[in-house]
């Protein structure tokens, strides 16, 4: 299972959240890669690139942000934040 928590950050404040569980199919890859694809969609922004920086930063410590730079097009808001959140134990 994974769980992701997206999150829009305006001056510091959260605009908009989601999480999304996931039971992983294929690959961890797969799984974070449908992931975010569906919290984009759900919040309504483009698909960010991830750059070097946020696969090292997301490898090292299960969370990374994407600022302008991650976008072709101009977006409303500061960063756009991802994070693994553990799976509660049932």
């Amino acid at each position: 299972m994974l769980r992701i928590w997206g999150k829009l950050i305006k001056d510091n404040k959260i605009i908009k959240d989601k999480v999304i569980e996931l039971v992983i199919k294929d690959t961890y890859q797969e799984a974070l890669k449908e992931a975010v694809t569906e919290i984009c969609k759900e919040m309504d922004v483009a698909k960010p690139y991830w750059l070097n920086h946020n696969l090292e930063e997301y490898n090292n410590r299960n969370k990374t942000s994407f600022d302008e730079n991650n976008f072709i097009e101009e977006i409303d808001f500061d960063k756009f934040e991802i994070e693994e959140l553990e799976v509660e134990k049932r």
